[in-house]
């Protein structure tokens, strides 16, 4: 990696750590909508939303479908706490496509104000978001 400056990444899940290693650069899907971090970031602390998370090393992009979770930045490291955490080509394409048309279905005939409809958003999104992440290399 020569001398690129670098960023330490971690994501982490509840059941394991998924990454961890030097990269050039990290974009993240935070509460405010997307942020990239390079070595020398401000401190930061971030709510992660459902969405993709992407970042370089040795000059190649790598991608990740993640959900909700928090994004720990450091000026030389970045952690990301997540509740789920996939690699672009571990995504099961055809579970996600069964959910989500399972969430459409679903989505439709209920109210904002039901109890489940945040749930069955919330597993839309996360259908999109494995579907369109798994088509990236």
């Amino acid at each position: 990696m020569s001398d690129e400056p670098v960023v330490i990444l971690e994501i982490v899940t509840p059941e394991k750590m998924v990454f961890s290693g030097k990269v050039e650069q990290v974009t993240i899907q935070g509460s405010e909508g997307q942020f990239g971090v390079l070595k020398g970031h401000a401190p930061l602390l971030s709510a992660v939303e459902i969405g993709e998370l992407n970042f370089t090393r040795d000059g190649k992009k790598n991608y990740y479908a993640v959900s909700t979770g928090y994004a720990e930045v450091a000026s030389d490291k970045v952690t990301v706490l997540a509740e789920a955490a996939e690699r672009s080509d571990m995504i099961d394409r055809e579970r996600a496509r069964r959910a989500k048309e399972a969430a459409e279905t679903k989505l439709p005939k209920m109210s904002r104000e039901d109890a489940d409809y945040e749930r069955v958003r919330a597993a839309l999104m996360r259908a999109i978001t494995r579907l369109g992440v798994s088509e990236k290399p």
